[in-house]
């Protein structure tokens, strides 16, 4: 396949999956978050520079149909297993932003050894603090003003004119927020069960973080880090929950780097 990317559908299971491919060489699985897929972004296109880029969409976001047998992480995590198997990939990278990454870590604990390195982007999916503390912004009680203000170092960027905005956007937006809802309301965006697993992370490990983040604070990353054995974390500047959309340039720079050197 040449450079550009390929959108269409793979079969996982009999459930549909919409996925993008482009670039070649080596795979990289590319796990959205919780706002949907990146397909136009240019981070996605940088990271072709380190191999095979195959990024679907979740099921129940973008175009790919929700599964009956499909409602929370757990569900989705062994839905990948099975792709990854079907897919016959050894020693793959996981690239996973925000919810993406909270899979890629339920992956990377599963016990499956056809994994090799995760690089992963202002993660969800543990409680840091104690239980009166709120460690993720509430989203579900948040305008769009409120968490462009939140999420991203320039607001500005974050939100589109709502009355000029393409109704696909708007329509993708609301699936988005509502299938994050079915897969991660209760308990809200974490599994109380994955920070005692992730002592099971035994691949080499990249955590970068927005250093505006407001979602998520950078000290909740930086505590998050610390549960991985051997996880690297670093700071993006001038970013917010969404570096990989505001600085994809030093982002992609960062990726690239750490996968060079933990396959060689």
């Amino acid at each position: 396949m040449d450079q550009h990317a390929a959108a269409g559908f793979l079969s996982v299971r009999d459930q549909p999956l919409e996925a993008d491919q482009r670039g070649t060489g080596a795979p990289i699985l590319y796990l959205h978050g919780e706002a949907g897929p990146d397909r136009d972004a240019p981070f996605l296109q940088l990271l072709t520079a380190s191999g095979r880029v195959v990024a679907p969409s979740h099921p129940g976001f973008g175009n790919s149909p929700l599964s009956a047998s499909i409602t929370g992480i757990d569900d989705l995590t062994y839905f990948y297993l099975d792709m990854i198997e079907q897919m016959g990939w050894t020693d793959l990278s996981i690239v996973g932003v925000g919810l993406g990454a909270w899979i890629a870590l339920e992956l990377a604990t599963s016990g499956t050894n056809r994994i090799g390195r995760l690089a992963l982007i202002d993660a969800v999916g543990v409680k840091i603090s104690d239980r009166t503390t709120r460690d993720i912004a509430d989203i579900f009680a948040l305008t769009d003003e409120q968490i462009a203000d939140l999420a991203w170092a320039d607001p500005a960027l974050g939100l589109p004119a709502l009355t000029t905005a393409p109704d696909q956007l708007l329509y993708d937006r609301a699936r988005a927020r509502e299938t994050t809802a079915r897969y991660a309301f209760t308990p809200y965006l974490h599994n109380p069960k994955l920070k005692r697993r992730l002592h099971r992370v035994r691949v080499p490990t990249l955590m970068l973080w927005g250093a505006q983040d407001r979602i998520t604070l950078p000290a909740y990353g930086a505590a998050f880090a610390a549960l991985i054995p051997g996880a690297r974390f670093a700071l993006i500047d001038d970013a917010g929950h969404y570096p990989q959309l505001e600085q994809p340039a030093v982002v992609a720079r960062h990726v690239q780097d750490f996968l060079a050197s933990s396959r060689s």
